[in-house]
């Protein structure tokens, strides 16, 4: 996103002024300076947890629609970095981003946007104190926009933010944003909470909070804290215009989703009902006495609620006794929840209240997200004699290959760089063989004689390439 002004805000100063009071009416008393408020010493408490995540990714085959509301990535949009392709074609699809992060655990953990390292294939870590990590991804969520990465090499003791309780925060609460908007690291912002539950229209389980804190592309990621420092939210979105509206991602969100972050896979309770809400019109149209919950409009055949015996019309109000106010409300409620899971669903029909009992299914995976499954994890190193590492390609990124390996980085001045093997590039045949994975390959290359040459056969967008890669003698 290229930043096409600058928009210089000054603050104005609150000056005091003479007022009138009358009689033993109590004027506030001006602060002392030792009184006088600042978030310093948060800031300086947790700073340090706070980290830049640099994306090497592969970029959408189609440029943003330049929605009202903008996903802040932090890559430029149509002319980003190519990492080095020759191609045409790979400089236009291979993308330099940058977003931001916090640490959860000292052995490395960070957590961040999901929008942020989707379809990366390298991931760097700059920490404050100058300190660089490469970094994988364990698991991500595209429903909430939430993923976990975890940092490479000898990692431990790092400084940790805690996670709060976003349900706590109340609006007109003190917020601050930190993070690397426009690659300015560690920059700091403050604000309130404008509001809660707010829906964007960006998937099935939004419950943003709201904060007037600056945020701008770059922030995306990094955490939104409380007084206290602790992180009670994800910064993910803004308003377009510059209007000084952002959204976060809630921390309580974040800490359902975290053990199966960590497992790689995202499990969620389904019912298979279709709903509403419950407007005041519908319910005096139904003649009901309450006037929220969720009315159901569709009952699929052989899914939990019909097993339940839910009907049409009829209006859940509460799981497990928990007050259930509207459509959206229930389908977080239950998505949050495992499948297998049984709960007792409070139900409004005919005129009076009854509780049914229902076992929840897994939900399935209407967006598509789980039918391209994420490139294996973990990377499988050639040699550093060839300069190689690979890991399991991403079938979105070669349709219509089984297989193949995934070049993820190249070591200046190898055999794999003096052959024209650049990252991002897909190995789909090595020796007139079809390449069926990051590990095959790399047996494969393992197994060649000193002085041998490799024919591999890549694939580079849309298009095939031919590269010989010489073995070095000694490998």
């Amino acid at each position: 996103m290229k930043l096409a002004r600058l928009l210089v805000l000054s603050r104005v100063a609150l000056l005091p002024a003479l007022m009138w009071s009358a009689p033993g009416v109590c004027e506030p008393r001006p602060p002392e300076k030792s009184e006088a408020l600042s978030i310093a010493n948060l800031v300086e408490a947790v700073k340090d947890s706070v980290v830049n995540v640099d994306v090497q990714a592969r970029a959408p085959s189609a440029e943003g629609s330049g929605d009202f509301f903008e996903k802040f990535f932090g890559m430029p949009n149509g002319s980003g970095g190519s990492g080095g392709l020759g191609d045409s074609e790979t400089r236009q699809r291979i993308r330099q981003g940058e977003g931001s992060g916090f640490i959860i655990d000292a052995n490395g953990l960070i957590l961040t946007n999901n929008h942020v390292v989707e379809d990366a294939i390298a991931i760097r870590i700059r920490l404050n104190d100058g300190r660089q990590f490469d970094a994988r991804v364990l698991g991500r969520d595209p429903l909430t926009d939430l993923a976990l990465l975890k940092l490479q090499g000898d990692v431990k003791n790092l400084p940790v933010a805690r996670l709060g309780d976003s349900d706590a925060v109340r609006v007109g609460d003190t917020v601050v944003a930190i993070g690397n908007p426009f690659g300015l690291t560690s920059s700091v912002s403050a604000g309130i909470l404008s509001a809660r539950a707010r829906d964007i229209q960006s998937g099935p389980y939004d419950n943003f909070l709201q904060t007037d804190a600056a945020i701008n592309p770059g922030n995306s990621g990094g955490p939104l804290f409380n007084d206290r420092g602790e992180v009670i939210g994800i910064n993910t979105a803004i308003v377009g215009g510059g209007s000084g509206i952002g959204f976060a991602v809630p921390s309580s969100m974040a800490q359902k989703l975290l053990p199966q972050l960590q497992k790689g896979q995202i499990h969620r309770g389904w019912l298979g009902v279709a709903v509403q809400d419950l407007t005041p019109e519908l319910a005096q149209a139904l003649r009901v006495p309450m006037t929220q919950g969720a009315i159901v409009t569709d009952v699929q055949p052989g899914t939990p609620s019909a097993d339940a015996g839910l009907r049409r019309d009829d209006i859940l109000t509460a799981i497990d006794g928990k007050p259930i106010e509207s459509s959206r409300a229930l389908t977080r409620e239950v998505g949050f929840r495992q499948p297998q899971e049984a709960l007792t669903l409070t139900v409004y029909r005919d005129g009076k209240s009854r509780q049914l009992k229902a076992k929840l299914g897994e939900r399935p995976d209407l967006e598509g997200n789980a039918s391209a499954p994420p490139p294996e994890a973990r990377a499988a190193d050639s040699g550093r004699e060839l300069g190689l590492s690979l890991r399991e390609a991403d079938p979105r990124l070669t349709p219509g290959v089984k297989g193949g390996a995934l070049l993820v980085d190249v070591a200046p001045g190898s055999p794999a760089e003096r052959a024209g093997l650049q990252p991002g590039m897909t190995i789909v045949e090595a020796g007139g063989k079809p390449v069926r994975g990051a590990q095959a390959l790399t047996q494969l290359l393992k197994g060649q004689k000193p002085g041998a040459v490799v024919l591999l056969r890549v694939q580079v967008g849309k298009s095939r390439l031919l590269r010989a890669l010489p073995i070095p003698a000694g490998s």
